[in-house]
């Protein structure tokens, strides 16, 4: 079940220390809705993303996670059940995870609930540290719930750990402006206004984050001979 308090209590806590190693830089949290659902929508170049973002924001967000993360044996297994339910984490299975069914669905419901929910539009963490195409999840989310898309650009995550001492305001984090579903022409269909949507989050996150876009694939592959 999840707990908000011991959410709370552990982004608290930790915050402060975070802080104080590698003093990222994070703007627009005014930007975050004092109420009601909302989608954040956010690059991803690193796993400790889904840590970074829930530890500054205002509000309490919710991910997806495996479900075989709840099936784990021994105390170590009961420690982790409890963590990811006091967190909120959505327990989702690995075929519907990988459909992106499963994660659309509980985000859903999430939304409705009056929550807020993180996905990240590429699909995976970034390797090459480029800007990937974004599925439309974030679209589809906010057309059947009518909430609002918040573009989040993360930029420095993939190095945090890779030296002994901390680089102090490498990381950024920015929050964009809440992009309302009113913005997106109301009298085009459900699949116009999710293509639309999705390429102004897009877009958003490019803005937010620096990041250069990736080629996408039909265009490498119709390139290709010409390069060979």
């Amino acid at each position: 079940m999840t707990n908000p308090g011991f959410y709370f209590g552990v982004r608290d806590t930790l915050r402060p220390l975070v802080t104080a190693l590698w003093r990222p830089r994070v703007t627009g949290l005014e930007n975050i809705p004092r109420e009601g659902g909302f989608i954040i929508a956010a690059n991803h170049l690193a796993n400790i993303d889904s840590f970074m973002i829930p530890l500054y924001l205002p509000r309490m967000i919710r991910f997806v996670a495996k479900d075989t993360l709840w099936t784990q044996k021994g105390l170590r297994g009961r420690a982790l059940r409890w963590f990811f339910d006091a967190v909120g984490a959505v327990a989702v299975d690995r075929e519907a995870l990988s459909s992106g069914k499963g994660a659309l669905q509980a985000g859903l419901g999430i939304l409705r609930d009056g929550s807020g929910f993180a996905i990240y539009p590429e699909g995976t963490r970034s390797k090459d540290g480029l800007l990937h195409p974004g599925k439309q999840g974030a679209a589809w989310l906010a057309v059947e719930s009518g909430c609002p898309v918040i573009p989040v650009g993360v930029k420095g995550t993939q190095h945090m750990f890779s030296s002994l001492l901390p680089d102090r305001g490498a990381i950024t984090l920015r929050i964009g402006t809440p992009i309302m579903l009113e913005e997106i022409d109301p009298t085009a269909s459900k699949g116009v206004r999710r293509r639309l949507l999705n390429a102004r989050v897009m877009d958003e996150i490019q803005h937010l984050s620096g990041q250069r876009r990736a080629e996408p694939a039909r265009a490498r592959d119709t390139a290709a001979p010409a390069d060979q």
